[in-house]
């Protein structure tokens, strides 16, 4: 960051998504051992708040946000979060994402959909939401993109239509946002030791040595540090990926036979459920408790007398949720606390996978309360 500037002095706060494994959380870890105020975003309660924990007991500040980054009222969430507790916002690293495997026409609508949400919608949104903050700090924007927006592998073609279409969009946001004092880094992790590929049933391609996510969150934190346009978390891949970019239609017969997905076949090695469940159709991930979701906001409900059963007996599978006609239901006439507390209880529940965030404040029932 940089240097002689009074407010570059003054703690810096990151804002992360996709903390609760892989990259988010290795890089949430490490930031906040370098001194940043973290805002730990993810779906997976359990996971973000064991992640807090750590880290505060280590004398880091953390704060987390449960939340689905493709709803489209998180961003703002998500900022508000950031700027109540910690003031400013330095950083903004959109870490999120997924992909389904298939031929590209034979996904359904549905599969094209999530994946362009949370690959290319939802981390425009959060940097929208996040400009007027990082401005007066001459802040960082951060895009994960993958190999695969350079090179499309066998059956991935709409994760890397996607991915090409952030790494795109980072490359016009570095130019347009310059003259703003803003820095705009795409990263290319390369292949990476995480949930990614068991959370969609396969395994990782043969031949390629996955790289630590540690070893990719020290790569984007100097990155970031040094405002670089483009970082390569893993050189030789990054290199590898451009032979074959160049190599154009000499390189598909070796990707076509060396890159095809290939499934989980073996008892002992068990998918993982995958973070955004709605990437992959008939495929269902452990859903925990209501009570398990609801345990970070505890206290809150309890301030403003927002009791659990109310929204158990909300949580009826295949009904719509409207969030002034629950509110009221509630509380009759709420105030602003009261509908902020709501709101979170009701994004805790998206992200704990009882209701799909749908437009105009409204969610879907998946299931009922366990």
């Amino acid at each position: 960051m940089p240097k002689g500037n009074s407010a570059a002095a003054a703690p810096r706060t990151m804002i992360v998504t996709g903390a609760s494994s892989g990259i988010g959380e290795a890089l949430t870890r490490a930031a906040a051992a370098r001194g940043y105020r973290v805002v730990a975003v993810a779906r997976r309660v359990e996971r973000l708040e064991a992640l807090r924990a750590s880290i505060t007991d280590g004398g880091g500040r953390c704060i987390t946000v449960a939340a689905d980054v493709t709803a489209p009222e998180s961003a703002a969430r998500i900022v508000d979060a950031a700027l109540r507790d910690f003031g400013r916002i330095d950083v903004v690293v959109n870490n999120a994402g997924g992909g389904t495997t298939g031929a590209l026409l034979e996904q359904s609508d549905a599969q094209l959909d999530a994946q362009w949400r949370l690959n290319v919608v939802a981390p425009l949104r959060l940097a929208r939401a996040a400009l007027a903050s990082l401005e007066p700090v001459r802040g960082v924007l951060v895009f994960v993109g993958s190999g695969s927006a350079r090179i499309p592998l066998p059956q991935w073609g709409a994760y890397a239509s996607a991915k090409a279409a952030i790494r795109a969009a980072a490359i016009q946001l570095r130019r347009e946002l310059r003259p703003r004092g803003i820095a705009v880094t795409y990263v290319d992790p390369g292949l990476v030791a995480t949930e990614f590929h068991s959370a969609m049933g396969i395994r990782r391609p043969n031949g390629i040595v996955p790289t630590a996510p540690d070893r990719v969150a020290r790569a984007i934190l100097r990155g970031i540090e040094r405002r670089r346009a483009v970082v390569n978390a893993t050189p030789l891949q990054s290199l590898g990926t451009l032979l074959g970019e160049f190599a154009g239609t000499l390189a598909d017969p070796l990707i076509r036979a060396r890159f095809a997905p290939r499934p989980v076949a073996t008892a002992y090695e068990e998918p993982i459920p995958p973070c955004h469940p709605e990437l992959v159709e008939g495929r269902h991930s452990h859903t925990p408790s209501m009570e398990a979701a609801l345990e970070p906001l505890a206290r809150r409900m309890e301030r403003v007398k927002l009791p659990q059963s109310f929204l158990r007996e909300a949580l009826v599978a295949d009904q719509t949720l409207e969030f002034n006609a629950l509110a009221m239901r509630w509380a009759g006439m709420p105030n602003k606390n009261e509908r902020a507390a709501l709101r979170e209880a009701l994004d805790a529940l998206a992200a704990a996978g009882y209701l799909q965030p749908l437009e105009d404040e409204k969610w879907q029932v998946l299931r009922s309360a366990q």
